[in-house]
């Protein structure tokens, strides 16, 4: 069977268990791992294998529900799957997976609102009203962040999103994490445009690339006013240190592309 494999230390989630009268313990993990089976994740190979299992000969998979949804930017009819490709091991490295050669850790004074932890940077050239990208200003992914960052950041998207959404004819502000391309931590935040109801959901990030280039004085007005909120109710500041001007609009095409990863 695909996954089943014996337990091993690494990886077994803790598991609790209540006797009638007596406090949750904690069962002993050493014990259970030698003792247990338990069904594990697919492994590449097998998770390769389960896919085209589903696909025609030419590795193509069908299109999904999703196409044919009201907001998606495609018309089923003429469309079809690029085939799966096989997996390929080792992963290749993101970019800045070495600190020392991160370009996001270079451009740390860059962006249009800053405290001693995390900088906001405005992204240009898109086509949804305004993109805004939160990054630590230290080398840290997501799962490295200390707790301390990890609540400020919890803290901090909610204030964006809630700025954003604030502005004139937008309807939601979309947060996405994915991190595929690079390894330091940036979130995206992607302002949906009031009304326009193929926007919705998932596909958002398909339209922007398909729409023309939004007023870029609009969005950099909009990002502004964003800024200047967060200021007022979180703090910080608009410049990377108190006697020398944010450069809003300059960001490192190297580090990133338009283009969630």
């Amino acid at each position: 069977m695909f996954g089943l494999t014996r337990a091993t230390e690494r990886g077994v989630p803790g598991l609790l268990r209540t006797a009638p009268g007596r406090h949750t313990e904690l069962l002993d993990m050493k014990s259970l791992c030698r003792t247990s089976l338990r069904i594990m994740a697919l492994q590449p190979d097998e998770f390769y294998d389960h896919a085209v299992a589903a696909a025609d000969s030419a590795r193509r998979l069908p299109l999904a529900r999703m196409t044919g949804w009201e907001i998606s930017p495609f018309e089923p009819d003429g469309l079809r799957v690029a085939p799966l490709r096989p997996p390929v091991l080792p992963e290749a490295a993101r970019h800045g997976e070495d600190p020392s050669d991160c370009n996001v850790c270079r451009n740390r004074d860059e962006g249009i609102w800053f405290d001693d932890h995390w900088r906001l940077a405005q992204i240009t050239g898109v086509g949804v009203p305004l993109v805004l990208m939160l990054y630590p200003r230290d080398h840290y992914d997501m799962a490295d962040l200390p707790d301390e960052l990890a609540a400020e950041l919890g803290l901090l998207s909610t204030r964006i999103v809630r700025h954003m959404q604030a502005l004139p004819h937008v309807s939601r502000a979309h947060v996405y994490r994915i991190g595929d391309g690079a390894a330091h931590l940036h979130i995206w935040f992607f302002a949906r445009p009031e009304g326009q109801a193929q926007l919705y959901g998932s596909w958002l990030v398909v339209w922007d690339d398909l729409l023309p280039e939004y007023p870029a004085d609009v969005a950099e007005a909009d990002a502004a006013i964003v800024a200047d909120a967060l200021v007022a109710s979180y703090g910080g500041r608009r410049s990377a240190t108190s006697e020398s001007p944010a450069d809003p609009g300059r960001l490192d095409q190297t580090a990133m592309t338009h283009e969630p990863r």
